[in-house]
């Protein structure tokens, strides 16, 4: 290709970025190709979703305001799409990766998100949001760091590892989700697995007397997770985002859709060490272990792995509360996280958020104050953008739980660019709950067992709470998170129980600005995918 062909395809490529990009922030592209091939994470052939012939997928290495250009091809034989837990995609739901924001790429079709990790920092994972398709693959890690000026609680470890944990069922995923297209709830899963492999199927090496982080996200679709490694403790280091108070520990609770960083020192004599993941509050405990290698061991690890906490609510509970946020680092920004006085600010709005899982039509399905979620004919967020009636109703999700029965509903709930709410959610069924909020992070100020009043609030912890993109919800409890909408778009509220999500428990919080001004949010991008009753529609026009 010729000088002049590459200037005009880069030129043309700056012809699909959104103003917020230009600027002097580096770019990183990459190009990806998503198809099915073989895979055997528990020695069961399956049909997984692979990026670039690799399950789990490429990493992202990025830095702090990195511009992220990723062109998606489509090469499986139905439609596809890819969200990114935790990244906040400020001004701009366009690149979401929901169906509730995005139309699907078509089979044998592409797409390019054009993201940047605007005044991010932190550990995050990337995974396919349509059908089914997370429990055939198709994740991968996202690594932000901190730009080079901007100070770090801890010296650079010697290396940084990212460990993708999860459940895993031995079905294919198509049967899965017919399974619960048929009104059913999955079975347990079959096992658990480190990076797509199962038993001691990932070494990890390590010089000994030198420091390691590892990022560790819980990209599974049904169970809690430990981690522990054998001789080892655990400095507790960030957690989606957020540099946290440096406590050590001997095993960390991951919750499904969550991320955390913590540094180990290979202080131990030179030998092989277990490291082990077991599922938390099950009755059969799954379990699989991974090597953390001394390179100058001479020894396989000795006795069996490390056991750690089973059904213990409490003990988890405390040590959810014991991860606080380090007010003297500094966030993405030079200021300290502990200039943003969050418990200062007076709450305009409280949104209740009830869990259930009614019977409905004679099917199982699950529900957010008592609505149960089914999507439209076209993504709430472009029926939004050219005004088409009857996708959706604002107000179509009450604030308060109801108690009632469950209904169908294609569910979005209003709210107002700076608005500062508290959104309490509770959780009256006896297993746990594991919430996000795309677009966002927000300080969990409080959780407990029982029924959550208005003199809870007397126990929230207003000064160092983690900020943070997912929080958990123990049986019988509540968990309570302050929440600034700082950010237009339309953003998907849901359960990281994946069956849970695709049975109906999430819905959509449309932060909405009058302004209507870039300032507030970018326009719809001119590579957009068209499609319901949006197909045939004009995106902005290329100049």
């Amino acid at each position: 290709m010729g000088k002049r062909s590459l200037l005009a395809s880069f030129l043309s490529l700056l012809l699909l970025l959104p103003s917020c990009v230009f600027g002097e922030d580096p770019y990183k592209f990459f190009t990806w190709n998503v198809t099915y091939g073989d895979i055997w994470p528990l020695g069961v052939k399956q049909q997984g979703i692979l990026i670039n012939g690799q399950f789990p997928g490429p990493q992202i290495d990025a830095v702090t305001n990195d511009n992220i250009i990723i062109n998606v091809f489509n090469s499986l034989p139905e439609p596809f799409l890819i969200s990114w837990n935790g990244i906040q995609q400020r001004r701009s739901s366009w690149q979401d990766g929901v169906y509730g924001t995005n139309c699907p790429i078509p089979p044998g079709g592409n797409f390019t998100y054009v993201m940047q990790m605007k005044d991010q920092i932190g550990s995050y994972f990337y995974f396919p949001s349509l059908a089914f398709h997370k429990a055939a693959g198709g994740f991968g890690g996202i690594k932000v760091l901190s730009r080079p000026l901007i100070p770090v609680p801890f010296p650079p470890p010697a290396a940084d590892y990212t460990l993708l944990i999860g459940d895993w069922y031995k079905a294919n995923h198509t049967d899965l989700k017919f399974m619960l297209d048929s009104g059913r709830d999955l079975p347990f899963p079959d096992g658990v697995l480190i990076n797509g492999r199962g038993q001691n199927g990932n070494t990890f090496t390590v010089d000994q007397g030198k420091t390691y982080r590892f990022r560790i996200s819980n990209v599974g679709l049904a169970t809690s997770l430990n981690i522990r490694i054998q001789g080892h403790t655990m400095l507790l280091v960030e957690v989606e985002g957020s540099h946290t108070l440096q406590n050590t520990y001997s095993s960390i609770d991951l919750h499904l859709g969550q991320s955390c960083s913590f540094l180990v020192t290979a202080d131990q004599p030179p030998m092989d060490y277990f490291i082990v993941v077991s599922t938390r509050f099950t009755s059969t405990v799954l379990s699989t272990t991974a090597l953390l290698h001394y390179s100058n061991s001479g020894a396989q690890p000795v006795g069996p792995p490390p056991g750690g906490p089973t059904i213990q609510i409490d003990w988890s509970l405390n040590q959810a509360r014991s991860i606080r946020w380090n007010l003297t680092a500094s966030g993405p920004r030079p200021n300290p996280q502990g200039s943003y006085h969050y418990g200062l600010v007076n709450t305009t709005r409280t949104i209740r958020l009830a869990n259930s899982a009614p019977i409905i039509n004679g099917k199982q399905r699950y529900a957010v104050n008592s609505v149960s979620f089914i999507p439209a004919d076209t993504p709430l967020k472009v029926a939004d953008f050219y005004q088409i009636s009857g996708v959706f109703s604002l107000g179509s999700i009450p604030d308060n739980p109801t108690y009632g029965g469950g209904y169908l509903q294609t569910s979005v709930m209003a709210a107002n660019m700076r608005e500062y709410v508290e959104i309490v959610f509770e959780n009256s069924e006896d297993t746990l709950q594991s919430w996000h909020i795309d677009g966002y992070s927000f300080w969990v100020v409080g959780m407990d067992g029982g029924q959550w009043t208005s003199a809870s609030r007397e126990g929230y912890n207003l000064r160092d709470a983690v900020a943070r993109c997912t929080v958990q919800v123990y049986p019988k409890s509540w968990s309570a998170i302050y929440m600034p909408l700082d950010n237009v778009g339309m953003w998907n509220i849901r359960s990281e129980n994946w069956a849970r999500q695709y049975l109906g428990q999430q819905f959509y919080l449309r932060v909405y600005s009058p302004a209507n001004s870039w300032r507030d949010e970018n326009p719809i991008p001119r590579n957009a995918l068209l499609c319901g009753r949006a197909s045939g529609r004009r995106t902005r026009p290329l100049p």
